[in-house]
């Protein structure tokens, strides 16, 4: 499986704040045998995310798409707004997960407006802006994430099991 991880920061764009949540996740992945083939940072711009995830998806490079960033409800939080313009197809049960997963641990999950959903064979999945946030709901998603992915490259088994 192949990523790539675009992380959502006027800050971090400008070079103002270092990424730590891109790293972070990249780490994870590795620890898990996938490869982060792209990483980028851009600011919270709804047209050029949108413009990002599409060139990504269709370059048929990643199995994997993760946003981390711009979940929330801030004026300038608007990654899933941008990411549901471009998906074919909304998952909801990844950002249900997600929600659900990170209530446990504080309240301020249930504003979280996270998406996950496909473009062409790739699975995008928005993710918070902090690392350890970024990681938990990765966590709380993973389980479900290889055989998604593997259904989107086109694997004809059967799902039950």
């Amino acid at each position: 499986m192949k990523a790539a991880i675009l992380t959502l920061s006027d800050k971090g764009s400008r070079g103002e704040r270092a990424d730590a949540s891109g790293p972070a996740l990249e780490k994870w992945l590795a620890e898990r045998g996938v490869e982060t083939a792209r990483t980028d940072i851009i600011p919270d711009e709804a047209e050029l995310i949108s413009e990002r995830l599409v060139e990504w998806a269709d370059s048929g490079l990643y199995d994997l798409i993760l946003t981390t960033g711009g979940t929330g409800v801030s004026p300038r939080d608007v990654t899933p707004d941008a990411t549901e313009r471009v998906v074919e197809r909304v998952i909801p049960g990844f950002g249900e997960m997600m929600r659900m997963k990170s209530m446990a641990k504080t309240p301020h999950a249930m504003i979280s407006r996270a998406i996950a959903g496909i473009r062409g064979r790739s699975l995008i999945i928005n993710l918070p802006g902090s690392p350890k946030g970024a990681v938990e709901n990765l966590e709380a998603v993973w389980p479900a994430v290889p055989h998604a992915v593997a259904k989107l490259q086109g694997d004809q088994a059967e799902c039950a099991q």
